[in-house]
């Protein structure tokens, strides 16, 4: 089996000068210039005393030099361990603590705030937005290594934590194989190659931006237009020189927010993909409906990397993520028993394929609680497959709304009152109720006008069984989400906790 490091070094043998990082504003950098910086990396992280096995933790910003980072680890045979660049000091603790890396590289402006983990377990150093850093001084003066230590599909590739809404973060481990076979798949199914050129304004330290944005154009020879965040105009302006952008829901919500956003300036697209968090059904047909192209919306998660995209040639249908990508088998299961359900009947989502992840770092009891004795990774999520073959997510298992001994799957809630004139989007929770258990309540965003929650309610009556039906509706300027884009319910929940204790019921 050939890593992603390994089909790199044989797609930049052959592309050579050509651009991989294209960069608004400032110079190009080729993949021959790419492989010689992954090379001096490779060779710094060795006289740092980087080994197979090692981890390697990175709380950096987004830029070439931090992909050349990952390729190195990869190189040297360690484990890439990125972290969101929000975190703070105590939760670098956690993660540090938990992971042991042998090296931790963060921004050079973090650098004071960090020494004091330098030991002689642990090395420090630093890595800025610009490329600049004590890393990088290392690795112009490092003798550049030009051997790759060997590594099989089962071994160790990545660690990405789970952003630990519940319970401690728990980081799943990833291999060599998981992260080869799930970007070939995509190349496959997407058509994507070295013809394309990749609008990529996704963070890196996240599956989508890293795993599938980045790992597509290093194996495939494609042109990264490389943006350190996601801006609507500068997207626009660049589709008339792009051939494929990559995003999740909000970027399209802010595209369609632009009058610029038309069949004209998107002629030159050939995919829109969105993932990471659900794409509202409005946006999808608007987006359909402003530029005649139908956005392919795909469903993936950090244990697996991608699971099942709707089809490059077929109907994209909004509101479903699709079939499940070859080689990788999607079952939906009875959720208290585990047995295989029929088409169109809701339960867990199950996958089992080369894309699953090895397991939770550290962890061997919740890895254990995790996989059916088959082999199928319990992803907790809800679904269904219909007739069609498609995948429809119905929300995560952990926020199924149990309402007087009824299942309420919080999505059909929220698609209804999506549906109503003035709403632009909301979140279906269950909060503490004295005689339900959980009551059914909804969080509601408008769209520009304000919104009369009672007048909500009523709306629903006729279209939603009256255990389904919200007992409060109420008006919020927006959902919290994190920086992927999806709405954190838990976040919710903790807001509105009390507001049915019996004072207030």
């Amino acid at each position: 089996m050939q890593t992603i490091h390994d089909h790199f070094t044989q797609t930049a043998e052959v592309m050579q000068g050509k651009t991989l990082f294209e960069r608004p504003g400032q110079p190009d950098i080729s993949f021959a210039r790419m492989r010689d910086m992954v090379e001096r990396l490779a060779g710094a992280l060795t006289d740092l005393g980087v080994s197979p096995g090692d981890r390697v933790a990175a709380q950096i910003e987004k830029s070439p030099e931090a992909i050349a980072l990952y390729l190195a680890t990869l190189q040297v045979g360690g484990i890439f361990l990125p972290l969101n660049p929000a975190y703070t000091g105590s939760e670098i603790d956690y993660f540090i603590g938990d992971a042991a890396p042998r090296l931790f590289v963060c921004d050079p402006a973090e650098a004071a705030g960090h020494a004091h983990r330098a030991s002689d377990a642990l090395a420090v150093e630093t890595l800025g937005a610009d490329g600049q850093g004590s890393l990088t001084d290392r690795a112009a003066a490092a003798t550049p290594r030009e051997d790759v230590h060997p590594c099989g599909p089962d071994d160790r590739a990545a660690i990405l934590y789970t952003s630990g809404t519940t319970g401690r973060s728990k980081g799943a481990v990833l291999t060599h194989g998981n992260l080869t076979s799930n970007t070939q798949a995509l190349l496959d199914c997407w058509r994507f190659d070295a013809n394309d050129r990749l609008i990529h304004a996704l963070p890196i330290f996240h599956t989508h931006g890293l795993f599938v944005a980045a790992n597509m154009a290093l194996v495939s020879g494609a042109t990264m237009i490389f943006l350190t965040k996601f801006d609507a105009d500068q997207a626009i302006d660049l589709m008339a020189r792009a051939t494929v952008l990559m995003g999740v829901p909000t970027f399209y919500t802010r595209l369609l927010k632009s009058p610029r956003l038309d069949r004209q300036t998107t002629a030159g697209m050939r995919l829109f993909v969105s993932g990471s968090a659900p794409l509202l059904a409005e946006d999808h047909r608007a987006f359909h409906d402003r530029t005649g192209q139908m956005i392919l919306e795909r469903y993936g998660m950090t244990e697996t990397c991608m699971i099942a995209s709707n089809p490059y040639e077929g109907a994209r249908i909004a509101g479903a993520v699709g079939m499940a990508l070859p080689g990788i088998t999607v079952r939906i299961t009875d959720r208290e028993t585990g047995t295989p359900l029929p088409a169109g009947e809701i339960g867990l989502i199950e996958v089992k394929g080369p894309n699953v992840f090895q397991g939770y770092w550290n962890m061997p009891e919740k890895t254990a609680s995790e996989f059916r004795p088959d082999g199928f990774f319990i992803t907790g999520d809800l679904g269904t497959i219909e007739a069609d073959g498609y995948l429809r997510i119905v929300g995560r298992d952990k926020d199924l709304v149990i309402s007087g001994g009824y299942n309420v799957y919080p999505k059909e809630v929220e698609e209804a009152i999506d549906a109503l004139p003035g709403v632009l989007e909301s979140a279906v929770i269950g909060l503490p109720h004295a005689d339900l258990g959980e009551a059914v309540t909804a969080i509601v965003v408008a769209k520009d006008a304000s919104l009369d929650p009672d007048a909500i309610r009523a709306a629903l009556a006729g279209h939603l069984a009256r255990f389904k039906q919200p007992k409060r509706v109420i008006v919020v300027d927006q959902l919290p989400r994190n920086v992927m884009g999806k709405v954190q319910k838990a976040e919710l929940r903790r807001l509105h906790a009390g507001l049915y204790d019996q004072a207030h019921a």
